[in-house]
């Protein structure tokens, strides 16, 4: 659909939030002792909207750290298996959601759907009502203009609201569930008038075209052992991002009943590509951290027509030693 602009008022901002929250379980951005994250239905007085970007991403809303897919019972003669994809996810609306986290979706959807459909995350996602924000903020870890994104993209979001000198905010409805929200508001929604926003600046630092085609011929470039060596295999980084959809499946059993789950792993960890007879295709820190690097920029551009990555800056600001994902990138259009 073509999309509306209107205006809110910052003092209709909060009517508009808990309107939203009688009908739905509501997911919005809140500060404690200094840190950002994402909490389930928070008063709106707590919910802020200036942060640059929350410690963990929204994945966790449709991939959970730990998810039960199925329930078995053993006896002697057969094994009783039970599907435990429930019918229904609550409706959620998720608040204040920058526009990299925004255009996440999309990215693990090309993973979970691509051919055959993940219907425990099919189902959460059908459910969500996205609530963008336009960043006012950023910092030097941030580089979503560098992967096709931007402080105020609209990809991703059903309205996006972005923030005005006056104090009021923009609002952007997107798509039919956008629509819908605005339908059910009228009164909070007024005539969008020429008014200045508050928008951030992100410098583009690399062109993700360039590293994409200089990717394709470095599989075997130094570049990988010397821009690795720091690397402590934690995994931080994979938890940390918003796309990352690496997961290990395990059966969990208590006499003759059990629990078949899965739970978020790391293609940085040692014990992830180990086989049963001991050898392990990528045994060394290098080629772990080269296939990160290749996931994202060269494999998943290939196989799912989208970059593996929203330019958040998440794993570099939590990397315990500081291995910048931006720079390295940057150093790849050179080699």
């Amino acid at each position: 659909m073509e999309s509306i602009r209107k205006l809110i008022k910052k003092d209709k901002l909060g009517q508009l939030y808990e309107n939203l929250k009688a009908g739905h379980r509501m997911v919005a951005p809140v500060r404690t002792e200094g840190k950002d994250d994402f909490r389930y239905n928070p008063a709106f007085g707590d919910v802020v909207h200036d942060h640059i970007r929350t410690t963990m991403p929204l994945k966790n809303v449709v991939f959970p750290r730990v998810e039960n897919l199925l329930s078995y019972v053993n006896s002697k003669t057969e094994t009783v298996v039970k599907d435990l994809v429930p019918e229904l996810f609550p409706e959620t609306v998720l608040w204040g959601v920058h526009p990299c986290d925004a255009a996440s979706f999309d990215i693990l959807k090309s993973i979970f759907c691509r051919d055959t459909e993940d219907k425990f995350f099919s189902k959460r996602l059908k459910s969500l009502t996205i609530i963008g924000l336009s960043c006012s903020k950023s910092d030097g870890y941030c580089f979503c203009t560098s992967v096709g994104i931007g402080p105020d993209s609209a990809k991703g979001s059903d309205i996006l609201l972005t923030p005005l000198e006056s104090g009021d905010f923009y609002a952007d409805i997107l798509t039919e569930k956008g629509k819908i929200v605005l339908e059910n508001n009228k009164d909070i929604f007024e005539e969008a008038t020429a008014s200045k926003t508050i928008v951030a600046e992100v410098k583009q630092r690399f062109s993700h075209e360039t590293v994409t085609t200089k990717l394709a011929g470095a599989f075997n470039h130094p570049f990988w052992v010397e821009n690795s060596l720091r690397c402590l295999g934690c995994g931080a980084c994979a938890y940390l991002c918003p796309t990352c959809a690496c997961f290990d499946i395990q059966d969990e059993t208590r006499g003759k009943n059990g629990i078949r789950y899965r739970s978020w792993d790391s293609c940085g960890f040692s014990l992830f590509t180990l086989h049963t007879s001991g050898h392990n295709p990528r045994s060394v820190q290098s080629q772990r951290w080269r296939q990160r690097i290749m996931h994202k920029f060269s494999y998943m551009p290939d196989r799912n027509q989208t970059l593996g990555c929203v330019g958040c800056g998440r794993c570099s600001a939590g990397c315990p030693v500081d291995m910048n994902i931006s720079e390295q990138l940057e150093s790849l259009q050179n080699i």
